[in-house]
């Protein structure tokens, strides 16, 4: 007779905390994600940029605050533009070079992301999406880890910046964290920026 794993209280506590920040950012409107997403591209860019620095967005999926705006502010000030790749469960991501208007490939889970030809770069700011965060800087993800391990293998090698993007009411007071839980610099809302270093 085979036992079942061990209940992991964090994993335990951090699902309810998805499923409920998830819910809530569902209900939010339409013409309120719109406006968000103009927000945050107004004002000044959160990090300083040189022409050579790599920045590496997301297409947003589902009730996701869209980084698009935002992403176009970054082009603009001079920069290149990277989306992810999911290279499989347990892997850090690739990051490939795209362009806004260049086509894109559908991948796993309907996640859009550039075509394999394209050129793999290394980032130097990450955009995250997330389900919550608090104020340390802690988020929870959808579950699978990637920018954790992502954020862990770039850090090892050189700095890099974490930029969660999300609507004020993805907040929470605490997220329970352990030591594989890589944490952001930043996070863009619509109302505020916040300075997690």
């Amino acid at each position: 007779m085979t036992s079942k794993p061990p209940i992991d209280p964090v994993a335990a506590e951090k699902a309810a905390l998805r499923r409920a920040a998830l819910d809530r950012r569902d209900e939010i409107p339409a013409e309120h994600r719109a406006a968000a997403a103009a927000a945050i591209a107004a004002r000044p860019l959160p990090v300083p940029v040189t022409a050579g620095t790599v920045v590496s967005g997301y297409m947003a999926i589902r009730s996701e605050l869209d980084p698009a705006p935002l992403m176009r502010r970054f082009v603009e000030n001079g920069t290149g533009l990277a989306l992810p790749v999911v290279r499989g469960r347990g892997q850090p991501l690739a990051f490939r070079a795209w362009a806004p208007g260049v086509p894109l490939v559908t991948a796993g889970f309907g996640l859009l992301e550039p075509a394999p030809e394209a050129p793999e770069v290394v980032p130097d700011v990450l955009l995250v999406p997330l389900a919550c965060f608090d104020r340390t800087g802690h988020r929870i993800g959808y579950g699978a880890g990637h920018y954790d391990t992502t954020l862990a293998a770039l850090r090892a090698e050189r700095p890099v910046v974490a930029i969660g993007i999300a609507f004020a009411a993805q907040e929470i007071a605490r997220v329970p964290a352990n030591g594989r839980d890589a944490r952001l610099d930043l996070v863009l809302t619509e109302a505020e920026v916040i300075d997690c270093r």
